[in-house]
C-alpha cells in the first residue's frame, strides 16, 4: 500500500510542529543570561519611525516586545564579537523594521507586514566602545539599512519575525567591531 504524497507532507508538518513546540519548551532553561558589558538603550517610542508611522500598533507584537527582542540579541551577539575587557553602549535613535502594513489591502490585511524591497530595515545608531579601565576608544553615529534583505540568504526553517532586522544589527556589529576594528 502507497502513502499518498500530501499525507505525507502534513505528517512531515505536524512533527516539524512538535519539534518546534518542544525546542520552544527547553529553550528557556538553555538561554545563558544577557551580558552586563553590552548594554542597549532606546530612544522614546514617538521619536521611532516604527512606532510614529504606527498609530494603531498594528502587527503581532507591541514597541517593547520587539525592543526587548532586538536588544537581547544585539547584547548577545556583540558580547560574541569584542574583545574580552571591552564594553559597548548602543543607543537606538530610530528605526524602521523590516517590511511595512499596507491598510489599502482592506481590513483582512491590517495586521499584516508585507516584505517588499521598497521597505527595508533600517536604523540610526550612536555609541560608544569603552576599554577595560573605562577610557573611551570609540565613539560615533551609525545610519544603517540592509536594502538587500530579501535578496539574501536566511535560515530558510526560521519563523522569527525579526530576522531580518537582527542580522541588519548583527551585520553592523561584526562590520563595526569585528577583528579587523581597532
Amino acid at each position: 500500500m502507497q502513502t499518498h504524497p500530501r499525507t505525507i507532507f502534513r505528517s512531515l508538518i505536524v512533527v516539524a510542529a512538535a519539534c518546534l513546540a518542544l525546542a520552544a519548551c527547553a529553550a528557556p532553561g538553555l538561554k545563558k543570561p544577557l551580558p552586563d558589558r553590552v548594554q542597549v538603550n532606546w530612544a522614546p517610542n514617538d521619536q521611532l519611525s516604527e512606532v510614529r508611522n504606527n498609530p494603531s500598533q498594528r502587527g503581532w507584537q507591541r514597541p517593547e516586545e520587539w525592543q526587548k527582542a532586538l536588544s537581547d540579541n544585539l547584547r548577545r551577539h556583540a558580547d560574541l564579537v569584542l574583545p574580552p575587557g571591552q564594553k559597548l553602549d548602543v543607543k537606538v535613535e530610530d528605526i524602521k523594521l523590516a517590511g511595512d502594513f499596507e491598510p489599502w489591502r482592506g481590513p483582512n490585511a491590517l495586521d499584516i507586514r508585507f516584505m517588499k524591497d521598497i521597505y527595508p530595515p533600517r536604523a540610526t545608531l550612536h555609541y560608544k566602545l569603552s576599554g577595560a579601565n573605562g577610557a573611551t576608544i570609540r565613539e560615533g553615529d551609525s545610519k544603517i539599512t540592509d536594502l538587500s534583505y530579501l535578496h539574501r540568504t536566511t535560515n530558510i526553517t526560521s519563523i522569527d519575525p525579526l530576522r531580518y532586522d537582527k542580522r541588519m544589527l548583527d551585520d553592523w556589529i561584526d562590520r563595526e567591531f569585528g577583528k579587523n576594528k581597532p
